[in-house]
């Protein structure tokens, strides 16, 4: 290969790594660069041979640069290669469809959680989609607490706030909050008013039998009763004068509709059990879900719905009552449910709360529940799940959330706020001390390899130091303590030698952690996968409650507390 060819090569492959490096957001492989640059270049074909040693020193420069250098220098080379990046992720951002029909109104959207416990993960899909399209839009964002069955999904009093503070965590704060508790006066309102347009009357057959004449296309004798007695028997019901089961109030739809389920569905029920929130425990006479979602989808003024694709049926009965009253319905999305990997747990409200009443979890926060709590606690930010389930977009079939993906945007949004320590693991084999002769008082890696500027830590090494067990050469073999130097197990100590970094890379000598034989800090580490105790530098009793820090060949962290200390383990 003649000069000019070599140089060509070069040039090249520097472009083609930086486009690498900055498209995948880590270091370039020759490898991963050799198709391209051959595919694209025929002439090079021929010193096939030749071409992997040319390039793997312009790889290994590559690597050697910071992010925001290759962002540079890829621009400096070709600024065409970097807008074509640019204009990816601005896809990438944008992987929510549009809405449909919003040219002449104002976009409002609701999330209506039912208030039975705080979130798990698959709750918080909703409001990041929500809260992401109103700020699209610059349109409202309702949160309407849905909490009209006192009895099968009984409602938490501390799961309002709970809720609340989620959908704050995740960068979203509602215009306005309704509790349908608040409301039933506006729903016997709307009941009445239905009842006198025809559309609706009470019944008082058994379930049971109610469901076999509907489900054979026939009407039940009470359906032909008079306006005046229905609205006698629905304020007998509103006056609490019936039990559980013995009256309801049914919306007259059509009897012989081809999907049963939407035969004269139960618009109000009698629930024996009081409401658990003092301003609605005297009531009895509740609306389903249905009927007062509806109604208060329509006073609220909400525009879109997003809902799952096994509620189809809610729209279609809702559709008869805003007939009945001639409103227009709101635009409605449908989606397929979402499921979480790397979980044990089920994502279930009521399970999470069963594990944590027999103390299997230790509370909603636990690193090991699938929920909102948990990944704060651990210093996953509310941006990162954002991010995450906006791209699993709107697909009506079920999608899965890798937590991975999580991760990722999350260590994008920590990674350079992150000063680095390290931690040495009781699990990893448990941890050795040895002495260290012959090396210097002090080791000094970085606070942070990418930002010189911030200076660097002092960990003593005079009285020895602590190594993961696994990290301890074989009698003989040399090792790199990080930050400190060149190292030779001889057996019962370290002795420092003299040997430049190189010997990492072309002498295979491994670079480990490690930290101060005596001035160690004990740390609990809490993971999902279970307690990790170990001993961090001194230096962690620097930071504070909610700091993050990377803990070298280990992961990110969110540090709890620092006496004792405590942290929470968030991704690697």
């Amino acid at each position: 290969m003649n000069e000019d060819v070599r140089e060509r090569v070069e040039r090249q492959a520097e472009v083609d790594a930086l486009y690498n490096a900055v498209k995948h957001e880590s270091e370039a492989q020759v490898g991963a660069i050799m198709g391209p640059l051959l595919g694209e270049n025929p002439a090079f074909r021929e010193y096939g041979d030749e071409i992997p040693g040319v390039i793997a020193p312009v790889v290994e420069r590559v690597n050697g640069m910071t992010p925001a250098e290759r962002r540079s220098r890829l621009a400096e080379l070709a600024p065409e290669r970097l807008a074509e990046l640019d204009s990816e992720d601005e896809e990438d951002e944008r992987t929510l469809p549009e809405l449909p029909s919003v040219e002449a109104e104002t976009v409002r959207m609701r999330v209506a959680p039912n208030p039975n416990g705080p979130w798990h993960i698959g709750h918080a899909r909703m409001a990041a989609v929500v809260g992401s399209y109103t700020e699209r839009y610059d349109g409202s964002f309702v949160c309407r607490f849905d909490d009209t069955d006192p009895e099968t999904k009984r409602p938490d009093l501390d799961a309002y706030d709970a809720i609340l503070d989620a959908i704050g965590y995740l960068g979203f704060e509602p215009d306005t909050v309704i509790r349908a508790s608040d409301r039933l006066e506006t729903y016997y309102d709307h009941a009445r008013r239905l009842i006198d347009a025809g559309g609706a009357y009470t019944c008082s057959c058994p379930a049971g039998a109610f469901s076999d004449m509907k489900n054979a296309g026939e009407a039940c004798r009470h359906r032909e009763k008079s306006t005046e007695q229905a609205r006698t028997e629905f304020e007998a019901m509103v006056d609490g004068e019936y039990g559980a089961g013995e009256m309801v109030l049914r919306v007259r739809t059509d009897i012989e509709h081809p999907n049963p389920a939407l035969r004269d569905w139960v618009a109000f029920r009698i629930v024996d059990t009081p409401h658990p929130r003092e301003v609605a425990a005297g009531y009895r006479c509740w609306p389903m879900l249905d009927f007062q979602s509806g109604v208060d989808d329509h006073l609220t003024g909400v525009t879109h719905i997003i809902r799952g694709i096994d509620l189809q049926d809610s729209a279609k009965r809702q559709g008869f009552v805003y007939d009945y009253f001639g409103w227009e319905y709101p635009e409605v999305l449908h989606w397929g449910h979402v499921e979480v990997d790397a979980y044990d747990v089920p994502m279930s409200t009521s399970a999470i709360g069963e594990l944590i009443e027999a103390g299997e979890l230790d509370g909603w926060d636990d690193p090991r529940a699938p929920t909102v709590a948990s990944l704060r606690r651990r210093g996953i930010r509310g941006e990162a799940l954002v991010e995450a389930m906006s791209e699993l977009g709107l697909s009506t079939s079920n999608v899965d959330l890798a937590m991975s993906s999580v991760y990722a945007q999350n260590r994008e949004l920590i990674d350079a706020d992150s000063d680095r320590l390290f931690l040495v693991r009781e699990s990893n084999g448990g941890a050795v001390e040895r002495p260290v002769d012959e090396g210097p008082a002090v080791g000094t890696p970085p606070v942070h390899p990418e930002f010189p500027d911030r200076g660097r830590r002092e960990i003593p090494a005079g009285d020895g130091v602590l190594l993961e067990a696994a990290d301890l050469p074989p009698t003989g073999d040399r090792v790199w303590l990080k930050g400190f130097g060149c190292v030779r197990n001889t057996g019962e100590r370290l002795e420092a030698v003299d040997a430049p970094l190189s010997v990492t890379r072309e002498e295979n000598v491994d670079i480990v952690h490690w930290v101060p034989g005596e001035e160690h800090v004990p740390v609990c580490l809490h993971t999902p996968e279970g307690d990790v105790s170990g001993y961090a530098e001194p230096g962690l009793r620097a930071y504070s409650a909610d700091d993050t820090v990377q803990f070298e060949r280990v992961g990110f962290a969110r540090i709890d507390r620092t006496d004792p200390a405590v942290a929470y383990f968030a991704h690697r």
